[in-house]
């Protein structure tokens, strides 16, 4: 489904579109392979996995059982809970990241270092954008 050029992406189709384009990476598929798999164009693929377009229930089918994963997983990190009348609003989801192919091998790569050269490999990205600190995260 199209969005008129004023409306906004929902938080959730940006969300669902990143974790296809995630998971795709991570296979090392192409847009071009993907959109063949599930009966689209590339050009689909990429606004799927911008949020400029939403992906149907039977779509979402259709990639999770080609990417042999459960539909739950293109789901997985956004925030269920909304606030109640008292409470305020939280900030949205923040996943406005650039997804790349390195930006998934660099995370794979992270998660087999010791924690110690994690946080070596964290400080030295920090200091290559100028954003330095010295925090444990």
């Amino acid at each position: 489904m199209a969005r008129e050029k004023d409306e906004t992406i929902h938080p959730v189709d940006r969300h669902v579109g990143r974790r296809v384009q995630e998971k795709r990476l991570n296979l090392g598929l192409t847009q071009t392979a993907l959109a063949n798999a599930v009966g689209v164009s590339f050009q689909q693929v990429q606004k799927y996995e911008k949020g400029t377009n939403r992906v149907s229930a039977s779509k979402l089918f259709e990639i999770a059982r080609f990417m042999k994963e459960e539909i739950a997983f293109f789901f997985d990190g956004v925030p269920l809970q909304q606030p109640g009348m008292a409470e305020p609003a939280a900030p949205g989801f923040d996943h406005d990241f650039p997804m790349t192919r390195h930006s998934v091998e660099i995370s794979k790569l992270a998660a087999r270092l010791p924690v110690r050269k994690q946080k070596a490999v964290v400080q030295i990205m920090r200091e290559m954008l100028d954003e330095g600190g010295d925090g444990d995260a």
